[in-house]
């Protein structure tokens, strides 16, 4: 457990792993969606509270559903991606603590003293999910686009209300997962060291 990753993991989960903008036609198969999740889910939240839902779209269908609410520039690479990620959290995800804690039931209640903080939990602890979710894919061989640029509100109207199961969800960033085409690479953008970003105390 307390031993360093080897230098091609790191390079496969960091140093060499890319955001995406461009796809191999090359299925993904929902063994490896289903094994994707079961790896993020492990990742810790506050009290083991899991907010996030994902919604994995995969058939041209589902992806039409999608399309009128990307922004122009996400629109060629979600339709070309093998899935793209909804990438939502349940508002109402403190109903779940009893299951997900049951040492402390009653800590569903931390997360309701107001609005506010259910938004907070929920926000941080999806969004840390969402970076899990990734951080599995690219473990297991698949690479990823993040993408915001998307109308939220047509999405949760279009994929959420109305149905009893999904409509506290709301939707944080999409992701698209598959193999990706290298010949549509950017050059990587810097980023800052450790004295601009950081401090020891």
């Amino acid at each position: 457990m307390h031993t360093p990753l080897p230098d091609a993991s790191l390079n496969q989960l960091f140093f060499q792993a890319r955001s995406r903008n461009g796809w191999e036609d090359k299925t993904v198969p929902e063994t490896l969606i289903r094994a994707v999740y079961d790896l993020a889910k492990m990742g810790p939240t506050s009290a083991n509270c899991s907010p996030a839902r994902f919604v994995f779209l995969t058939t041209p269908a589902a992806k039409a559903k999608l399309k009128p609410f990307l922004s122009a520039g996400n629109v060629e690479k979600a339709m070309a991606a093998p899935y793209t990620v909804i990438i939502a959290m349940d508002m109402a995800f403190y109903e779940k603590t009893p299951q997900l804690f049951p040492h402390n039931p009653d800590a569903k209640h931390w997360f309701t003293t107001s609005p506010e903080a259910t938004f907070d939990a929920a926000f941080r602890n999806g969004t840390l999910q969402g970076a899990y979710l990734m951080l599995a894919a690219r473990s297991l061989g698949l690479d990823c686009g993040p993408m915001s640029g998307f109308d939220k509100a047509g999405v949760d109207a279009a994929f959420f209300a109305g149905d009893r199961e999904t409509e506290s969800w709301k939707s944080n960033f999409l992701c698209n997962l598959g193999y990706g085409d290298d010949h549509q690479l950017f050059p990587r953008s810097p980023r800052l060291s450790f004295e601009e970003a950081c401090q020891i105390l």
